[in-house]
């Protein structure tokens, strides 16, 4: 029996700070969004978006050279730096200090963006979420997982999530081993699914919120742009997790009787943050 805490809006009162009247964009949090190959620049174009459109004060994103001119067009307000390469990211390089990273959404799993990320493992000090393929090359190279910064967020799907732990043989199986998982490196595991769950150690959180429409392309990407945002603006890891997807599940919740689950996208999720956000004032 898995005993879980729900993540509703209690749980999120408990912690969220509203946006101080006398702030400005400095000190709203920087978040770097690090992410993007041939053909998945789209994915870092939501992630940026989502982080811009949950408070952050600046947000950059990292993309290979074919990705500049895309990232500038569907979102002017972010701003870019572009890799050496065309297609992929082969060094990851910026000058400026960020409060927090998201690393991984479209950024392939070629061979020199996986030397990239090595390199970026051994280095990064900055807390940092962890998606998609950069989930995928950490799964093929688990000598790595002891580089991982203490409380770094890693957000699996459940095929990423078997690549990290092994496979499992019951649901009770698949959460002792997240756990035993998260305490060993001392890490946040955001367990993507109807429901997500929350991992960190032996707690154990329930999200309240979302509905099928979720299980869209890109709403993955939307959530580590949410999380990454959160974690810029100085909340700890596992608030930045719980927040993150109380508020992603709370849109689709908000859109569906609008859109239905068919024709609810990605982009729907960024759209009705605004009114998620309204429902916690």
């Amino acid at each position: 029996m898995i005993t879980s805490i729900p993540i509703d809006k209690n749980e999120i009162l408990k912690f969220y700070k509203p946006i101080a009247v006398d702030t400005h964009k400095g000190i709203q949090g920087h978040a770097l969004l690090i992410g993007g190959s041939y053909s998945k620049i789209g994915a870092v174009c939501l992630s940026s978006k989502a982080a811009l459109k949950s408070g952050c004060g600046l947000v950059t994103a990292y993309v290979p050279k074919c990705g500049y001119e895309i990232v500038q067009t569907f979102i002017p307000e972010v701003m870019v730096l572009t890799d050496a390469k065309k297609k992929c990211i082969s060094n990851i390089s910026f000058e400026f200090q960020p409060n927090a990273i998201g690393i991984g959404p479209g950024i392939g799993q070629d061979e020199v963006t996986q030397k990239a990320f090595l390199k970026f493992l051994k280095t990064n000090t900055i807390p940092v979420v962890i998606d998609a393929d950069a989930l995928n090359i950490l799964s093929q190279n688990k000598a790595w997982f002891l580089l991982l910064q203490p409380r770094t967020i890693l957000t699996p799907h459940p095929k990423e999530l078997e690549r990290l732990i092994g496979k499992w043989t019951s649901e009770e199986e698949k959460f002792e081993k997240t756990i035993s998982f998260s305490l060993q490196y001392n890490v946040i595991v955001v367990m993507k699914g109807a429901p997500t769950y929350i991992i960190d150690g032996e707690t154990i959180y329930k999200n309240t919120t979302g509905n099928p429409a979720l299980a869209t392309a890109g709403s993955g990407d939307v959530l580590t742009g949410i999380i990454t945002s959160f974690l810029a603006q100085g909340y700890e890891s596992v608030q930045a997790g719980i927040l993150g997807v109380y508020l992603h599940g709370l849109t689709a919740d908000l859109a569906t009787p609008k859109t239905g689950f068919q024709s609810f996208i990605a982009s729907d999720s960024i759209g009705n943050l605004g009114g998620a956000f309204l429902s916690l004032e």
